[in-house]
């Protein structure tokens, strides 16, 4: 953080109290002194650095992944995304990403930059890439995903995320940079 933003609002974990390990995230809930000096309880998801990529093609279309999700209970429309491997750094899990999800190569991979994903409650660190100079080439799908690809015109864009067809947060933060980029105005 630069030096000008910086104030005394850290928070300090007095206790740690580990509920849950899983194979993509972990949970915690910890006791926390404030800088007042009272104690208060941070619920915190520890989770596994991720990539998206925003695959453009040179007809101004974007691939975008249609993907059941249990935990919503609705199949959403989302960028192509998922988690950087071991070993892997962040462009390499985006060029696999999407090679398993959308079964497309870049030839220009540029990096956005990163956000968390949700910073109240979750460590999860996302990089963003935009893909463009796309060809075919494609690796086995994960076997626990079920995705099939849809290919949206950018300009139909602003009137899918005003009619919630696109939910998605790192979805609809990527595709509203793009729109940016690309000078497309959002619908009011």
């Amino acid at each position: 953080m630069p030096e000008n933003m910086k104030s005394n609002i850290e928070e300090v974990c007095v206790k740690e109290n580990r509920i849950f390990d899983g194979k993509i995230l972990s949970v915690r809930c910890d006791e926390v002194s404030l800088p007042s000096g009272r104690l208060a309880t941070r619920e915190v998801v520890e989770h596994k650095p991720a990539v998206g990529m925003i695959a453009f093609t040179d007809k101004k279309t974007v691939l975008l992944v249609k993907q059941y999700r249990y935990a919503v209970h609705e199949e959403t429309l989302e960028i192509c995304a998922g988690l950087i491997e071991p070993g892997e750094d962040s462009a390499q899990a985006a060029e696999r990403e999407m090679q398993e999800e959308l079964n497309v190569k870049a030839s220009k991979l540029y990096r956005i930059g990163e956000f968390y994903a949700s910073p109240g409650f979750c460590t999860e660190l996302f990089t963003l890439y935009l893909a463009e100079g796309l060809t075919r080439s494609a690796l086995p799908q994960d076997d626990d995903e079920n995705v099939s690809v849809a290919e949206v015109k950018l300009s139909d864009v602003p009137k899918m995320i005003r009619e919630g067809k696109i939910r998605d947060s790192k979805t609809f933060a990527a595709l509203s940079w793009l729109m940016a980029k690309e000078g497309i105005a959002p619908e009011g």
